[in-house]
């Protein structure tokens, strides 16, 4: 067979996929940059769209080639991947934009969920709206949607607030920022880091409902329900926290959110019993207000005596 015509049978081989044991023809999409969603875990989730977009586009960038290769041999699609992640973003992020300035189609994928969800594809889809390419999403398993789901918390507004600092003084300030807003919070956490961050919540935000969702649609799914000091607690007490975790955090009560010139009161009665930083931080649990703004109110109500 001559090579061209060998490799447009491999190229028809590689734009099909196979979903309960039917072979399916995966056609080429239009030209653009297709940000495809794929599943947190159990790879049922997947959409018939995203199999069809995943085999059918001229490029397939993926986090880490290893992880998306088990979701393409689940479909039985064969084709080459290439890698974009943060470390080599800049690198790979102009080869895709070179092959979509000229016509083609490229598939980008992270390694589970929906891609930009605390992963460096932001700043591709910026550079290809900065060249007018069209961008479009391919929505499916989002692990954000399903622990608000799963959570029992209210879902009628959120915020997702990706991973807490590390450090304990840099956390802390996070999640004061966090206080007042009037939603159900949602943020992602390592295992190794539950506990400690747990209790960091509790210190800040108080006795607000919460649930961790760990492992979602595998096959150790996983909620806790509780509050924050009570899962602090318990977790605290686990030997060893596996797997991929969502913490999801009630909203503060309306009645939490005082008004600047009602801290005053509180902190005079709290200054009697605490040092400034103590009564700060505890004033701000109380009243939903900044502490770093509560201490520097502690302080000159200290001086005036």
């Amino acid at each position: 067979m001559p090579a061209t015509a060998g490799g447009q049978a491999a190229d028809e081989a590689a734009r099909r996929f196979v979903l309960r044991g039917a072979e399916h023809r995966a056609p080429r999409p239009e030209p653009g940059l297709y940000l495809v969603a794929t599943p947190i875990g159990n790879l049922s989730d997947v959409s018939v769209r995203a199999l069809e977009t995943i085999a059918g586009a001229d490029r397939l960038a993926c986090e880490d080639t290893r992880v998306t290769g088990k979701l393409l041999a689940r479909f039985a699609i064969e084709r080459r991947m290439s890698a974009y992640h943060e470390h080599n973003a800049a690198e790979a992020g102009e080869k895709l934009l070179a092959d979509l300035e000229a016509g083609r189609s490229v598939a980008l994928v992270s390694d589970a969920g929906t891609p930009l969800v605390s992963d460096p594809g932001y700043r591709l889809v910026q550079d290809a709206l900065d060249r007018g390419i069209r961008v479009i999403p391919i929505p499916g398993a989002s692990a954000v949607i399903a622990a608000l789901l799963a959570s029992g918390l209210p879902s009628d507004a959120f915020f997702f607030a990706g991973f807490l600092p590390q450090k304990e003084q840099a956390r802390a300030r996070r999640l004061e920022e966090l206080i007042r807003i009037p939603g159900t919070l949602l943020l992602f956490e390592a295992p190794h880091r539950i506990a400690a961050s747990l209790a960091a919540m509790a210190q800040v935000l108080g006795e607000r409902p919460a649930a961790v969702c760990r492992e979602l649609t595998k096959l150790h799914e996983t909620v806790y329900r509780g509050t924050l000091p009570e899962l602090a607690a318990e977790f605290s007490a686990m030997e060893e926290v596996r797997g991929e975790i969502v913490v999801c955090i009630a909203p503060p009560e309306a009645e939490a959110v005082a008004a600047p010139e009602d801290a005053d009161a509180i902190l005079s009665g709290l200054l009697g019993e605490m040092k400034p930083a103590k009564a700060a931080q505890e004033a701000a649990r109380l009243t939903g207000l900044a502490r770093r703004d509560l201490y520097q109110r502690a302080l000159a109500l200290k001086d005036r005596g």
